[in-house]
């Protein structure tokens, strides 16, 4: 355990959840016959934070289901397994990109618990650039087929699937290409179980490229492919710069129809930054034929970013799903989850599903083992206890209306 922090999230609770799973959704156990516990004002958040699920005293919702199940309907009815960007999961959450930094190097233990929960795994962009296709023996540089592989080998049937990531710069190494003919992924082509992600941006640096420290002698080993930034008054560390590449729509449409043209086996997702014409440009995916789009909220990102760009650029998530009508195709949404009250709140926004990033660090920091598998037992408790709440009794069918938001 490196001991991961995770500014912006209330670690400690993610790391209990990681150890005890399930328990750690109500308060200590042996605090109970001993303490009475109420409603206590929260902390301020973000905008979603201060929503607050509403349940109706009538549900014809759990009339039906009684008259179907001929009987009282419990939490324990809520239907969660979820169909996202052609895939099916479980429980409507994925694995965000985690990319190459030494805090993604627990990625051989979340592939391989993200392939046991058989949810579906999105490897970041420069996994493949940086740390190559197979590992070159350093335990914090884990290739990326060797995720492929290692989540497969835990993977059940019918389950899951993975997506790779590719930006502008990836191209240049021919990211999907290799994979896509790669043995490595013969059984998830077969089973319709790959992907690919168009990446334009995430939340953490809406309008920028990946960002990485790196050393001076893998300054030497990327030169020309990446623009470098020497920092500190030394110039000691290095800055690894990216393209974040450049659309129009029109660029951006024939990406897309290139990708479903070149890699016809392969499912077709896009990860939108949390621009002010998000709701253009995930039109403009699906129309062109993507699968899924992912919409990363300025509370996203697991990755290096300028702390000026964390406060004070992009769209806050919550503006972002006001800005998408997905219309009955699969949104994703991804900022801040590490509960399952907050996913709610996002299927109510119009999400399919929601992504797990720093979240899943910290789980797995936590116990490489079983953290994430723990910490998504707690998801789906919660989960299904909330939208049994609410009257409902599967994910999808949460909506507005199970919302209320509190007047300024």
């Amino acid at each position: 355990m490196t001991q991961l922090a995770a500014p912006g999230l209330p670690e400690d609770t993610v790391r209990a959840r990681a150890r005890d799973g399930a328990a750690a959704v109500f308060p200590p156990l042996n605090s109970y016959g001993t303490t009475v516990f109420g409603a206590t004002p929260e902390s301020s958040g973000d905008e979603i934070d201060g929503l607050r699920l509403a349940p109706p005293v009538f549900m014809p919702g759990r009339l039906a289901k009684l008259i179907d199940l001929g009987r009282e309907p419990l939490y324990s009815d809520v239907r969660l397994d979820t169909a996202l960007g052609g895939f099916t999961a479980p429980l409507p959450v994925y694995l965000s990109a985690l990319g190459s930094t030494r805090v993604s190097s627990t990625g051989l233990a979340l592939s391989r618990q993200a392939g046991r929960l058989g949810i579906p795994m999105v490897i970041g962009e420069n996994v493949a650039p940086m740390n190559g296709f197979r590992s070159s023996g350093d335990d914090h540089r884990k290739g990326l087929l060797e995720r492929v592989q290692a989540y497969c080998e835990e993977l059940p049937d019918g389950v899951g699937g993975i997506c790779v990531q590719q930006s502008t710069e990836d191209a240049d190494s021919e990211v999907w290409n290799h994979v896509y003919s790669d043995p490595t992924v013969t059984g998830l082509l077969t089973t319709g179980r790959l992907g690919f992600e168009l990446k334009v941006g995430q939340g953490a640096k809406p309008g920028l490229g990946g960002l990485t420290l790196i050393s001076e002698a893998v300054a030497t080993d990327l030169a020309g492919q990446y623009a470098v930034e020497r920092l500190g008054p030394d110039a000691s560390s290095i800055l690894r710069c990216a393209s974040p590449g450049t659309f129009t729509d029109e660029i951006f449409r024939r990406q897309i129809q290139l990708m479903r043209n070149n890699y016809p086996r392969a499912r077709c997702w896009v990860k939108l930054f949390p621009g002010r014409d998000i709701g253009q440009a995930a039109t403009i995916a699906w129309d062109a034929g993507a699968d899924a789009v992912a919409v990363d909220g300025a509370e996203g990102g697991t990755g290096w970013a300028p702390t000026g760009f964390l406060g004070h650029v992009g769209l806050p998530l919550a503006e972002c799903l006001r800005r998408v009508e997905p219309a009955g195709r699969t949104l994703l949404a991804s900022g801040r989850v590490w509960d399952g009250i907050r996913a709610v709140k996002l299927l109510a926004l119009g999400a399919r599903a929601v992504g797990l990033g720093r979240a899943a660090l910290i789980a797995a920091d936590e116990d490489p083992e079983h953290g994430l598998e723990r910490l998504l037992d707690a998801m789906a408790l919660e989960l299904r206890m909330a939208v049994s709440a609410l009257g409902r009794y599967a994910a999808e069918e949460t909506g507005p209306d199970d919302l209320w938001e509190p007047r300024s």
